[in-house]
């Protein structure tokens, strides 16, 4: 399986950004899908998923969507009102058998995109 994000840009405060995810290889619908980011001198942190329902943290609750697209065996991830703590390089993830209580670690995904980055700036 191969990922690749693409999407990230410049944005200002309160703009939005839709990141997308392109899998190859295998059909996403067969797999657990999520996204992850990392910002400067922190340690990669969980976004949000997709296996039964979405899952999100807490920090991106209500402002960020993840959804896919079977069809175009693609994962987006909708991202509004941002905030320049968003700012980070992002990373879409994808495994086999993840289970619901391993949604959020990222050592339960197998797959790994390059990342994208995300600057939230005025």
């Amino acid at each position: 399986v191969q990922l690749q994000a693409f999407g990230g840009g410049l944005v200002q405060p309160g703009g939005s950004l839709r990141l997308s995810c392109a899998a190859s290889g295998r059909a996403i619908s067969r797999l657990v899908v999520a996204w992850f980011r990392q910002a400067p001198g922190k340690e990669r942190e969980f976004v949000a998923a997709f296996k039964s329902v979405p899952a999100y943290a807490d920090s991106v609750k209500g402002r960020f969507t993840i959804s896919r697209d079977n069809a175009k065996n693609t994962v987006y991830l909708q991202m509004s009102s941002l905030k320049p703590d968003d700012t980070a390089v992002y990373y879409c993830a994808a495994g086999a058998g993840v289970i619901l209580p391993s949604v959020r670690q990222g050592t339960a995904y197998t797959y790994w995109s390059p990342g994208t980055q995300v600057t939230v700036s005025s």
